[in-house]
C-alpha cells in the first residue's frame, strides 16, 4: 500500500480541480467533438491495420460482435466507442500500451 502521494493522484487532483472550476463557471475546458465514422471507415481501419475482426477486436479491447455490426451498419458506435476508434485511428498503440498497464 502507497503511503504518499502518486503522480497518478496528483494528476487527479488537477483533473478534479479543473472540473470544479468549470462547473463553478471560472474555466473554460476544451471540448471535442467525434463524428460518426461510418462502416466503410471501421472496415478501412482494421484491413490498414491488417488485422480479422476477431485480433482487431481482442487487440483493442473490443466485442468482436459489435465490431461485425458496426461494420456492417446495423449498429453505431456509442459515444465512448467512437473515441475509442478515433484514437486507434490516430495512435494504435497508445490504445495498446493503455490496455497492457
Amino acid at each position: 500500500m502507497t503511503t504518499g502521494r502518486t503522480n497518478i493522484g496528483r494528476e487527479l487532483e488537477a483533473a478534479l480541480g479543473e472540473v470544479v472550476a468549470h462547473v463553478r463557471g471560472e474555466a473554460t475546458l476544451p471540448c471535442r467533438i467525434v463524428d460518426d465514422p461510418a462502416a466503410e471507415h471501421i472496415v478501412a481501419l482494421r484491413k490498414r491495420m491488417k488485422l480479422s475482426r476477431q485480433r482487431f477486436a481482442d487487440r483493442f479491447g473490443l466485442d468482436v460482435r459489435a465490431v461485425q455490426d458496426w461494420e456492417q451498419g446495423r449498429r453505431v458506435p456509442d459515444r465512448a466507442a467512437r473515441v475509442l476508434l478515433t484514437v486507434i485511428d490516430r495512435d494504435p498503440e497508445a490504445v495498446v500500451r493503455a490496455l497492457a498497464e
